[in-house]
């Protein structure tokens, strides 16, 4: 992550590295949720936010990087609004959603944001080969 505390209206990039270790080209699918312990109202485990699928061959390895805007985090609050609050949200990346060994916190810092319009609809994605 780029960072741990983020603004309620702020961005955060998130990655994870894939790499094959077996003897033969694959395909993995890595898979970005997120988790709202403590919302307003009753949310979902986990969202999830984006995915990439991506190839390598034999031995190669990739960072996987999200680019996620807190537009993203939003929910339909207690008033009927769509917000984004300050709070602890995790973040969770893996092959499914069982399998998720990436796991970091972030703290979203600030006031309780109307996100009645969301100007962020997707999690852009870039695939970094090492």
């Amino acid at each position: 992550m780029d960072r741990e505390l983020v603004p309620v209206d702020g961005e955060l990039a998130v990655g994870a590295r894939v790499r094959n270790t077996g003897a033969v080209a694959g395909t993995q699918t890595v898979q970005l949720y997120a988790i709202d312990p403590v919302a307003q109202v009753t949310r979902p485990v986990r969202s999830l936010l984006a995915f990439a699928k991506v190839a390598l061959e034999p031995g190669e390895q990739a960072t996987v990087r999200f680019h996620v805007h807190t537009d993203r985090l939003a929910f339909t609050g207690p008033a009927g609004t769509r917000i984004v609050v300050p709070g602890e949200i995790l973040l969770e990346a893996g092959s499914s959603s069982p399998d998720t060994p990436v796991r970091e916190t972030i703290q979203l810092v600030g006031e309780e944001r109307d996100a009645t319009v969301l100007r962020q609809h997707t999690v852009p994605v870039s695939v970094e080969r090492e």
